[in-house]
């Protein structure tokens, strides 16, 4: 569970989050709909507890994120994603999984099947397509089994069998009991995979809606 509180975020004079109140919990797939710097990444860095926050708080599963907690079990989708340009696909997530030491080969190469990239395993990340490398983020974000899962812009680069793909694992992610937030400026994938749905503009929510289907 989530739950955002009161919170501001000020950069250099500029508001960049304003008076945030949110409440997520498990097995929802929330969106957050928005232009480019209508804050959705920013309060996605503050929910991880990437940045801190000029007031207001946040609570991820009964614990408040400051300098010494950031959320746990965690899986992260931030734009532009980076890793070793000279490594592998496969090398860069074990890389990334030795760290925890909780998924080991097996889930390394189901993570690649999953995200299409298991014939380009042994290819440098450097060459990859802008599509492969989202793929990869995206695979990254979700191996270790997170109980929540942020995903920011995860359409960027990725063609329609990605988009598919992409889909399947939300879906599959919700049927988990993972919460999902999923913040993108394009409405079809938000309005396809959310339960409900936050409009952002200037750093504020200024819309909540629920999805109803069937």
């Amino acid at each position: 569970m989530i739950k955002v509180s009161g919170v501001n975020k000020t950069i250099k004079g500029a508001k960049i989050l304003k008076d945030i109140n949110l409440e997520l919990t498990e097995g929802g797939v929330y969106g957050f709909q928005g232009r480019n710097g209508s804050g959705k990444t920013m309060l996605f860095r503050a929910m991880a507890g990437l940045i801190t926050v000029n007031s207001g708080e946040i609570i991820v599963n009964d614990l408040k994120l400051d300098n010494k907690y950031f959320a746990e079990d965690l899986g992260l989708l931030l734009e532009n994603p980076s890793f070793l340009k000279d490594l592998s696909g496969y090398k860069n997530l074990e890389m990334i999984a030795s760290l925890r030491n909780i998924i080991g080969k097996e889930r390394i190469e189901e993570i690649l099947k999953l995200v299409g990239l298991f014939d380009a395993k042994d290819k440098d990340f450097g060459k990859y397509s802008l599509g492969m490398k989202q793929r990869l983020a995206i695979g990254q974000a979700i191996m270790e089994y997170p109980k929540i899962l942020m995903l920011d812009e995860p359409t960027n680069a990725i063609d329609e069998e990605g988009i598919v793909v992409l889909k399947k694992i939300i879906k599959e992610e919700k049927a988990k009991g993972t919460l999902v937030l999923l913040a993108s400026h394009e409405k079809e994938i938000i309005e396809e995979c959310a339960d409900e749905v936050f409009v952002m503009k200037e750093g504020a929510i200024v819309e909540h809606f629920e999805i109803k289907r069937g």
